[in-house]
């Protein structure tokens, strides 16, 4: 029996119920993997080689898009076919497999999904493994259709960032994307592309499986409204899939990556960039609380708490140190930069103001000093 994937997410008891479907193929898609007889699979499963079957490997950049010719040609060698339903998997958990699956998207196949905690979540649950073998069955009938606009690349990039035509939102971590750190790839310099948020990939994951479609939901609607153009960033193309996979989960459809991603672009541009200065409405959200609570010189435990309710720890922590060290005319020059990078409306600033009085209320007072800081903010930023 033939199956169809109705969502680009599927479990590994699903998998397990449906491996013996006539036209299911499973792709292992893990970088750096070579053939190894010694390693384990799921039963059936053929090797996906991003790293030389299916990326330009004559491009300076790594992971690089292939072409259409290429990619029919080793889809086919794999034996898939127009007709298949494919399952991709990695053995990190969710990483690569996520390029996999938007390498097909943007060639036209729409029957494909993510095993959800790939191959250790496959372990995890005990079902069977086989030992590794090379694909030689015969080859399949797979036509590549190239999708417009699924893969930008530096020279969209640059237009997109100047004239703010997309969202652009870069999966790093936030030591990377705030220059804290330096990058992973030896002689590539710290940076971010001008106009663009952070939001990092893991922040989608808990235990190596996604969180609840409406926490991954969340994440997103604090970046961007539903109908926005998206473009997903990273260090080289692999990362940024995993965010589109979870904006497609959340019900955005008109999404990008850039292919090149900061590898490309801070080698082909400048290093004479500012840090970024956009924050998440989230980061927004606790740094604001955060100035509201100190008004008074003093953080009460109910008041942190209380932050901690609105935004998890991970933003909590990334948005302090930040805040410790700004004076009062900085927070207030922060806070306008962001609400206005935000594009807030009339809703949006009435949701944020009665967050600010919820937590001053929290220790069981509405200080004269946090009532002059309400009052000030909602001069500021709705009258002013």
């Amino acid at each position: 029996m033939n199956i169809t994937l109705t969502s680009p997410l599927v479990s590994a008891k699903w998998l397990h119920e449906h491996l013996e479907a006539e036209n299911l193929i499973v792709l292992d898609g893990t970088i750096a993997k070579t053939f190894d007889a010694m390693l384990l699979q799921i039963p059936k499963a053929r090797f996906f080689d991003i790293k030389h079957k299916f990326s330009d490997t004559s491009n300076t950049f790594p992971s690089a898009f292939p072409s259409e010719i290429q990619f029919q040609k080793e889809a086919q060698n794999l034996g898939i076919n127009n007709d298949s339903a494919i399952v991709v998997y990695d053995d990190k958990g969710i990483y690569s497999s996520a390029r996999v699956w938007w390498l097909f998207k943007a060639f036209g196949c729409n029957n494909v999904a993510v095993l959800d905690g790939g191959f250790p979540e496959w372990q995890k649950h005990n079902f069977p493994t086989e030992y590794m073998s090379a694909y030689n069955g015969e080859k399949g009938d797979f036509t590549a259709r190239l999708q417009p606009n699924y893969m930008l690349f530096f020279d969209d990039i640059q237009k997109a960032s100047k004239l703010k035509t997309h969202k652009i939102i870069d999966a790093r971590s936030s030591a990377r994307f705030n220059c804290e750190v330096s990058e992973p790839r030896a002689d590539l310099r710290r940076g971010t592309i001008p106009n663009s948020v952070n939001l990092p990939f893991t922040d989608l994951l808990e235990n190596g499986t996604f969180k609840s479609k409406k926490e991954i939901a969340k994440a997103f609607y604090m970046l961007a409204e539903q109908d926005d153009p998206l473009v997903f960033s990273c260090g080289s193309g692999i990362t940024a899939c995993v965010l589109a996979l979870g904006a497609e989960i959340s019900g955005y459809t008109n999404i990008s990556v850039y292919d090149g991603s900061w590898t490309e672009y801070g080698t082909l541009t400048s290093g004479d960039m500012q840090q970024p200065k956009t924050w998440t409405k989230d980061e927004l959200l606790a740094y604001i609380l955060m100035y509201v609570s100190h008004s008074d010189l003093n953080e009460s435990k109910e008041e942190k708490d209380y932050i901690l309710s609105r935004v998890n720890k991970d933003v909590f922590n990334r948005v302090y140190p930040k805040f410790e060290k700004d004076n009062d005319y900085q927070n207030i020059q922060n806070i306008i930069e962001a609400v206005e990078a935000h594009d807030y409306f009339r809703n949006d600033l009435a949701d944020l103001f009665a967050d600010i009085k919820l937590m001053a209320f929290a220790d069981g007072d509405f200080a004269e000093m946090e009532k002059a800081v309400y009052s000030n903010l909602k001069r500021i930023l709705k009258d002013g």
